[in-house]
């Protein structure tokens, strides 16, 4: 039985196997327990417990830690860095059944070792256990809802485009902001190159970079539409894959994702220069952990893409890039 006193405590005050004394009689009125009652387990039914250990199994994975049931609740933290993962089509299905509940940090949020990733329960004292068969049929066997995607990359080589740049007419600030985004994840930059604009000479460090065995190769700059920006092209040429150029993100709009192979070869817009948060945060952390980003990935951030620059930032906790599928 579940104690609240504003602003004091929240927590079970009486717990199974307790037996009620005659000086537990005002502490159970002043909860609004006028009376108690006996259950007596029947057939076929399961306890809030043994369903909440049914809901542990459909949804822990490697990489987290589980904590003790109480009153009826598991909750599951991450043990290593990372990005959570999350089957969104069967955490429905399960949550579309009635009377059991998997709540869950966002899909693809970037978590730390010891963050919460979801919490779960049975919303009855009892529950008929055959409704937790099809919480276990929908988990599967061994593929639970929830993964996480530990960081595998660890250096990447950054292109750093513009004439004025390499010319030396002004300083290179662009390299200095994405060295700091790569450290929020791990990853190191293995080699910095002042390009200019010579889309041939950008093509030809792509690929050399990518021969060299970089794990990823980051463009700055020279994304917009003006002629004299030329990086896109550059990419193309290399010899990449596009998946996309241009994203319903703000800011972020210009963004080009491709690949070679597996490496990934981004294209940065000037927005990541100068804005606290873009589109590179939202996704960087999936290409450092290897997930795949796909055009569909991309058009599914136009849901949440809109930064609202708020005072206080409190990014990644916030809408912005949380709405994307």
């Amino acid at each position: 039985m579940t104690q609240i006193i504003v602003g004091v405590t929240k927590d079970a005050r009486f717990r199974k196997g307790h037996v009620v004394r005659e000086e537990d009689i005002p502490v159970l009125l002043s909860m609004g327990k006028e009376n108690l009652y006996v259950w007596e387990k029947q057939e076929g039914m399961l306890h809030e417990n043994e369903a909440a250990e049914i809901l542990c199994n459909a949804t822990k994975n490697d990489h987290m830690e589980r904590s003790e049931v109480k009153e009826g609740k598991i909750e599951l933290k991450a043990t290593c860095e990372g990005v959570l993962q999350i089957d969104l089509e069967r955490l429905l299905r399960i949550n579309s059944l009635g009377d059991v509940i998997i709540a869950t940090r966002h899909n693809y949020a970037r978590v730390k070792k010891g963050d919460k990733l979801a919490g779960m329960r049975v919303i009855p004292l009892v529950i008929d256990a055959a409704k937790m068969d099809q919480v276990a049929a929908i988990a599967g066997v061994s593929n639970p809802v929830l993964s996480i995607k530990p960081y595998v990359i660890r250096r990447c080589t950054v292109l750093v485009t513009g004439n004025e740049v390499k010319k030396g007419i002004i300083e290179d600030t662009f390299s200095r902001v994405v060295e700091k985004k790569l450290a929020e994840v791990g990853v190191s930059v293995s080699r910095k190159i002042l390009t200019g604009d010579d889309e041939v000479y950008i093509s030809s460090c792509i690929k050399q970079a990518v021969a060299d065995g970089e794990e990823m190769v980051l463009c700055t700059g020279g994304m917009s539409v003006d002629p004299d920006d030329r990086t896109p092209k550059a990419i193309r040429n290399s010899g990449a894959r596009i998946v996309s150029y241009g994203a319903p993100v703000l800011p972020g709009a210009m963004f080009l994702v491709s690949y070679i192979g597996d490496v990934p070869v981004l294209g940065l817009p000037g927005c990541v220069m100068y804005e606290d948060r873009t589109i590179f945060d939202i996704l960087l952390p999936r290409f450092v952990a290897r997930i795949p980003v796909t055009a569909h990935d991309i058009a599914s951030l136009g849901n949440g893409g809109l930064c609202l620059k708020c005072r206080t930032c409190t990014f990644p906790n916030c809408g912005f890039g949380n709405g994307g599928i």
